[in-house]
Parts: C-alpha cells; sequence; structure tokens
C-alpha cells in the first residue's frame, strides 16, 4: 500500500471532530484548534446533501448541533450552508452559547482537505443509502488526498462499496469484521484470521466488556493491525491505553491528549 497516512510516529493523536470540547464539533474552527493543539489526525464523519455535495456532520439530522429539525439529505448545500452550526454549543452549566450567530457554518469535506493539506484526515462514512462511496473517491482524488485520509465505517456494506475502488486507501474494520476478530481472539488465534482493514477502531469497552487490553492489542498487531480507541477524554484512561500498546487516541480535548501523550513520552 502507497499511503502515507501510517508514516507519522506513534502516538497517533486524533482530534475527535476536532477540538470538540470548546469549538462546535466537526466545523473548521474545532479542526483548526486540534491542529494547532498538535493533533497530526483529524476524525470527521460526512453525509450528502440533498444536491450531493459532501459534508461533515456527524448526525443524520441538523437538531443537535444547528437547532433545526432537518435531515442532511433533505437540504441543498446552499441550504445547509444558511444554518447556524454554533447554535446549541453550550460552555459549562451557566447555559452560554458563545458561538452563536457567529458565522461558523458546516463544512464540506472538500474545504477541509483543502485547508488542511498536511493533515491526515480520518473520514468517517455515516451514510448507508444513498452510496456516496464513488463521490467520495472521486473528491479525494481530485483534492490529491489519497495518500493521508482513511475511509473508516460502521458498516460493513459500505466497506465492501468503497475498497475496490480504491484498494490504496487504508480502512478500518466495520461491525461485523470487528465482531469476527474478537471472536477469532476469544478462540485463541488458533485459526488463520484475514482482514481486508487496516485499522482497528473501537471504544475502549462495549457493553460493559472490555475491548482494549494487552492480549487484544498484541493479537491485532500480529494481524497488522493498528489500535486506535476512541473516544477517550480521561488523562487516566489515557495514560491506561498508552501503556497498554494502542497506536493511536480519539479525543475531543485535544489540548490534554497532546499534553498526557508528551509526558507519557518525557517518561
Amino acid at each position: 500500500m502507497k499511503s502515507h497516512y501510517f508514516d507519522p510516529p506513534r502516538p497517533r493523536l486524533f482530534g475527535h471532530r476536532g477540538d470538540s470540547a470548546h469549538y462546535p464539533e466537526n466545523t473548521l474552527p474545532a479542526f483548526q484548534s486540534a491542529v494547532d493543539a498538535g493533533m497530526a489526525y483529524l476524525e470527521l464523519d460526512i453525509w450528502t446533501s440533498r444536491d450531493g455535495r459532501i459534508v461533515v456532520h456527524h448526525d443524520p439530522d441538523f437538531s443537535r448541533l444547528c437547532g433545526v429539525e432537518h435531515n442532511v439529505g433533505d437540504l441543498s448545500l446552499e441550504e445547509i450552508r444558511s444554518l447556524d452550526a454554533g447554535f446549541n454549543f453550550c460552555l459549562g452549566d451557566g447555559g452560554q452559547f458563545p458561538f452563536r450567530a457567529k458565522g461558523i457554518r458546516i463544512a464540506t469535506l472538500e474545504e477541509v482537505l483543502v485547508e488542511f493539506p498536511q493533515t491526515r484526515i480520518n473520514i468517517e462514512i455515516k451514510q448507508r443509502d444513498p452510496p456516496l462511496e464513488q463521490s467520495l473517491v472521486k473528491l479525494i482524488h481530485d483534492c490529491r488526498a489519497k495518500q493521508r485520509v482513511l475511509i473508516a465505517s460502521e458498516k460493513d456494506e459500505v466497506l465492501q462499496r468503497v475498497r475496490p475502488l480504491c484498494p490504496e486507501i487504508p480502512t478500518n474494520l466495520g461491525y461485523a469484521e470487528t465482531a469476527g476478530f474478537f471472536d477469532w481472539l476469544q478462540k485463541g488465534c488458533a485459526e488463520p484470521f484475514h482482514t481486508p482493514g487496516n485499522a482497528l477502531q473501537i471504544p475502549s469497552h462495549y457493553q460493559g466488556q472490555p475491548l482494549v487490553f494487552p492480549a487484544s492489542v498484541k493479537a491485532a498487531h500480529q494481524l497488522g493491525l493498528e489500535v486506535h480507541v476512541w473516544t477517550i477524554n480521561a488523562p487516566d484512561e489515557m495514560r491506561t491505553l498508552l501503556d497498554c500498546g494502542v497506536d493511536g487516541l480519539m479525543s475531543d480535548d485535544p489540548k490534554l491528549l497532546a499534553q498526557v501523550a508528551k509526558t507519557g513520552l518525557e517518561m
């Protein structure tokens, strides 16, 4: 694989939806703050607008972020750009909305790729239908970004559609692929196991069960998989996971993550 996505030194530090602890998530100010904090990687989510433009947004609708009851796919890009992406961002318990009516808009993926040309981007496809994979791959190629992106999805069928379109771009493991990995691990890693993905991107726990521990990290590494853990915002958990040997951490608080990682490297 010719990708340079995995070239930076480990641990890989991701701004989860940018600096989403301090700025409206998945917006250009959030991404800029994460990069300024030292993040070599940004994590973001994508959908398509009614007119087929790829926009950066986590939820299927805009109620949580913008305070309007519209699905992403029901609006044109022009209509999406008219929304206030800082409307519902609140700091503290005092009901303060510091970014309301400040001109912060939903970003397109193209804007992010162009605005941060040196940053690795973890692109999670949230949309299952209609398929957006061909449009995504074309945009990545048009932006000359194929060597610095990873395409992720929880949905296995999305990954199965996108991988043949861009075998040179790394991917994560989907839900069923991840379950297969842990089933293989539980059975003692006795049988051969193959996955077309490159990174196991998982929470530290799922349904009360730990997913990230020395044996799971070691098994992933034996398969050539990196282990990236989300979403980690507590310093003690960051240290524990780094000590466990994970390859990367995703956090809403990039400044804190950078400080913890720096302290660990200096010890």
